[in-house]
């Protein structure tokens, strides 16, 4: 809820203007006579009219923001149960008014990445990597497996390294890893079930249009995504009945969402055979990625830096390997040309999504240091204990069928519940 709310405050005031202001250098949005001379602010450059049967960038705006509040969200599962609210505030605060946005304009915009008219010259003619001429495509990351989740994951396995684990989350002596508990799997396979609907929202309305062939391109984009997550979720299900004996709820739920994440950066250029590898190999990771957490005693609760992080590195690189001339040209990009028969595409995705981790963990890296030397980034150990609904939200304890609780540590009025015990 604060996380949504925050990006759209954040995003319409300045991140808007970074993302899709004038290019500068390739690096970052500005205005015509400058980086930070006013057009970028407030959106102002939507303000005016396009005219009859034209746009003035409204719903450009409202989806982008979307896909702000989404990256800034990952973090959240990477840093849980121990981590102070005003923290991560400040973190959501500068994510998505800066280090977001430097990205989207990269890939999205007309930065260096760009697809989309990168790094025009003085006449306005698009110099994308690497022949800065029409016979390169430039980054294709189509609804974001690098530019959001990528994002998004790496600045979660920089603030769950920052925080440190959970209290008890692995032995000091040995290092072996303590299940603390297992959660609601009710609830989670409803948020799953959630997310996986709403991707199509993301993935489908990344054409940006319903016209001029783009229903289409929508429809295939509808498949592909459909096949990754489903053969991801029994991938990873498999794997974990193979390796751990048991059919995994949560790992097959989170296999669900580490195939979302991988076809998403090339769900328009791949074949469906395509996206059952992809899927596939995106469960891989999640599972692989998962034990190297515990292993390296990094405390992430919900694998979010490994199904948005590297998941989505996988995405990225996924392009390059599987997309065909044949299907870019399919889903619209501006360039007629063999880059991925060539072999080019591929080295433009890694490329592309290296400098975007780079760019995340050292931006990420330093602002999580910098909290947590100035307000601190951890709770005390015994609120941590207690539980953050309490101590940072007000609500009640959950006494477990005991004496229920609220703030001023009186009985609740509702109080009815004991414990079987007790009634005996």
């Amino acid at each position: 809820m604060i996380d949504a709310s925050i990006a759209a405050l954040c995003f319409w005031l300045l991140g808007w203007g970074l993302a899709y202001g004038v290019d500068k250098g390739g690096f970052i949005g500005g205005c015509a006579d400058g980086i930070f001379t006013g057009c970028q602010f407030a959106t102002a450059d939507i303000y005016n009219g396009a005219g009859a049967g034209g746009s003035d960038g409204w719903e450009g705006w409202f989806f982008q923001w979307a896909f702000t509040g989404a990256c800034a969200t990952i973090v959240a599962g990477s840093v849980a149960e121990r981590t102070k609210i005003g923290a991560y505030f400040i973190y959501s605060v500068v994510l998505t008014t800066l280090i977001y946005p430097v990205v989207v304009h990269w890939g999205w915009g007309s930065g260096w990445l760009s697809a989309w008219g990168a790094y025009p010259d003085e006449n306005g003619v698009a110099r994308p990597m690497f022949n800065q001429d029409g016979t390169s495509n430039g980054l294709i990351d189509f609804a974001g497996s690098g530019i959001v989740h990528m994002v998004g994951g790496m600045s979660g396995l920089m603030g769950a390294i920052v925080v440190g684990p959970r209290t008890g989350r692995f032995d000091p002596e040995t290092g072996a890893a303590a299940k603390l508990h297992d959660g609601n799997k009710t609830l989670q396979s409803l948020g799953v079930f959630i997310l996986w609907f709403g991707w199509y929202g993301f993935n489908c309305g990344s054409t940006l249009a319903i016209s001029g062939g783009a229903a289409i391109v929508a429809g295939k984009v509808a498949m592909t995504t459909t096949i990754a997550a489903s053969v991801s979720c029994i991938t990873a299900t498999l794997l974990a009945k193979i390796f751990d004996g048991v059919f995994d709820v949560s790992m097959g739920l989170n296999g669900i969402l580490a195939g979302l994440v991988s076809i998403t950066a090339n769900c328009s250029v791949v074949n469906p055979w395509h996206a059952v590898i992809i899927g596939a190999a995106g469960a891989i990771v999640l599972y692989i990625g998962h034990y190297v957490l515990l292993w390296l005693q990094i405390d992430d609760p919900c694998d979010a830096c490994i199904i948005h992080g590297f998941c989505g590195l996988w995405g990225v690189w996924a392009t390059g390997i599987f997309c065909t001339d044949a299907n870019v040209q399919y889903a619209g990009y501006p360039n007629v040309n063999d880059a991925c028969k060539r072999g080019e595409q591929f080295g433009v995705q890694v490329v592309g999504s290296l400098t975007i981790v780079a760019w995340v963990i050292v931006t990420a890296g330093l602002l999580f240091t910098c909290i947590n030397a100035s307000i601190g980034m951890r709770v005390p150990e015994e609120v941590e204990e207690d539980g953050l609904d309490h101590s940072e939200h007000g609500l009640a304890e959950y006494g477990g069928g005991k004496d229920i609780t609220i703030a001023d540590n009186k009985v609740h009025p509702l109080e009815e519940v004991a414990d079987d015990e007790d009634e005996e």
